[in-house]
């Protein structure tokens, strides 16, 4: 079982790489959901990473497959933007367990 990684920056790419992870980069939302749909259909591959800026291109489509499938995990991660970290930690909380931080 494999991981795959979908995102818009080179140095998250580059990073996850480097730890043997492959992955692609998404600009558009047509490419994303190009992207995803065949990684989907790839049963070698278990665990697909997105960032939070591609999750939000395809939301809808990505959390279907989230919520509707027990294969593939998908398993969103934070951009390099410190900003929207703190969103995501706080929403990732709020969702989670229901205390809003």
């Amino acid at each position: 079982m494999r991981s795959y990684l979908i995102c818009d920056n080179e140095d998250i790419l580059i990073g996850m790489r480097l730890a043997g992870i492959e992955g692609t980069i998404a600009k558009t939302r047509e490419a994303v959901l190009e992207i995803f749909e065949g990684v989907v259909s790839d049963r070698n591959i278990g665990i697909i990473i997105v960032t939070e800026e591609i999750l939000s291109k395809a939301e809808e489509e990505i959390m279907k497959v989230k919520l509707e499938k027990d294969y593939p995990l998908i398993v969103a991660i934070p951009d390099k933007n410190e900003e929207k970290r703190e969103d995501y930690i706080a929403r990732y909380i709020r969702e989670s367990i229901g205390i809003k931080v």
